[in-house]
């Protein structure tokens, strides 16, 4: 069992606590599933205001669900679909201040507001997954999200290939 101190004062806290934490967590483990598992669950946990948090894995010309903590969830994205197909296709974080005005939106859960999703590259800048966070509040993610969660998953880019 894992005991992890994370204070939730502060963003800039929480993400430097959060990375921390995540390096000691992929340390002890080499399986990518397992290890997209955990960062889930610790994403999970201590951000505020999360109505689902997942990673959708780069399978050819499509986003393939994966692991992932919130309501059941969309299984199979197109490249350049809605906010997740989006970041893949272009390789760029998607920050969505309200989901109800995206273009093409494709929505897995109605009561979601506003979106958050990082690409996550391997070794060799090669797009392996996304990670898809959602929340109920519009205008929930900022400028300081971003940065954070995309340190996280540089990290995890760096364990995953």
């Amino acid at each position: 069992m894992f005991s992890f101190s994370i204070n939730t004062g502060s963003k800039k806290t929480l993400y430097s606590d959060l990375l921390t934490t995540l390096k000691e967590l992929l340390s002890e483990e080499g399986d990518p599933i397992a290890n997209m598992a955990n960062t889930a669950a610790l994403i999970w946990t201590y951000m505020p205001d999360l109505n689902w948090v997942g990673f959708y894995r780069a399978i050819r010309s499509y986003l393939i669900l994966g692991p992932f903590q919130g309501k059941v969830a969309c299984v199979k994205i197109p490249y350049g679909r809605g906010v997740c197909g989006t970041a893949a296709a272009t390789g760029r974080i998607q920050c969505v201040r309200d989901v109800h005005t995206y273009p093409n939106h494709i929505s897995c859960d109605p009561s979601a507001a506003s979106e958050l999703v990082i690409p996550i590259r391997g070794r060799q800048n090669q797009i392996l997954a996304v990670i898809d966070l959602e929340s109920p509040t519009m205008g929930r993610f900022d400028a300081e999200d971003v940065e954070g969660c995309s340190r996280l998953m540089e990290v995890l880019g760096r364990f995953l290939g």
